[in-house]
């Protein structure tokens, strides 16, 4: 089905920057609303409810699952991830941009399910810079950084799966390269025709 709104689908490995990438974009374009995905894990940092993940336990996590409250779910580091189909759509279906930060299993679900999702990957310049970034974090301990850099090597083997590749060396220049995708793909002819089908009338196109 098309919406009115789009659907970006941005995944990345821990530590290459996807979140404040994402932020960024968030500040800079009102036209573009977060995806709020489900979550076991504890909150981080500043994070609240609602706002960067809704932080459930793991019954109500499954209760979900049971309901088929999810048009995906999965389990990264050990914490498992849902993303309700239904928040999505009503978004979309308002006009709304939607931007969703997920994990690559979960992102290639998503493509099989909103087909006209464009989904984004983000990669680190190197794998001694992505050790760098997630050791200033300070967050994880040594055994966990070493998980997260094990799943990382398996997570960019699937980077020729996704529309675009955004390699995040300068923030500047990554998020320059967000705000570019984001714009090009609101100004193909499928979704200006959505959006503005007055206009397309007016000038006898369609």
């Amino acid at each position: 089905m098309d919406y009115p709104g789009n659907l970006f689908v941005v995944a990345a490995p821990s530590g290459a920057g996807k979140s404040s990438l994402v932020r960024a974009l968030l500040e800079l374009d009102s036209h573009v609303r977060p995806s709020v995905s489900h979550t076991t894990r504890a909150p981080r940092g500043q994070e609240k409810h609602g706002r960067e993940y809704f932080f459930v336990s793991g019954p109500e996590f499954d209760a979900m699952v049971n309901a088929d409250a999810f048009v995906e779910w999965a389990t990264v580091h050990q914490h498992r991830y849902g993303t309700s189909k239904k928040a999505i759509e009503e978004r979309m279906s308002e006009g709304t941009d939607v931007v969703l930060e997920i994990d690559f299993q979960g992102a290639l679900a998503i493509k099989r399910i909103f087909s006209n999702a464009i989904s984004i990957f983000i990669l680190p310049p190197s794998w001694e810079e992505l050790r760098a970034r997630l050791e200033r974090r300070g967050e994880d301990s040594s055994e966990v950084i070493d998980l997260r850099l094990h799943n990382a090597a398996k997570e960019v083997e699937q980077v020729k799966h996704f529309d675009f590749v955004i390699i995040n060396e300068s923030f500047d220049r990554a998020l320059f390269d967000l705000k570019a995708i984001v714009h090009a793909q609101r100004l193909k002819f499928s979704v200006q025709l959505r959006v503005r089908l007055d206009t397309f009338k007016a000038l006898h196109i369609v």
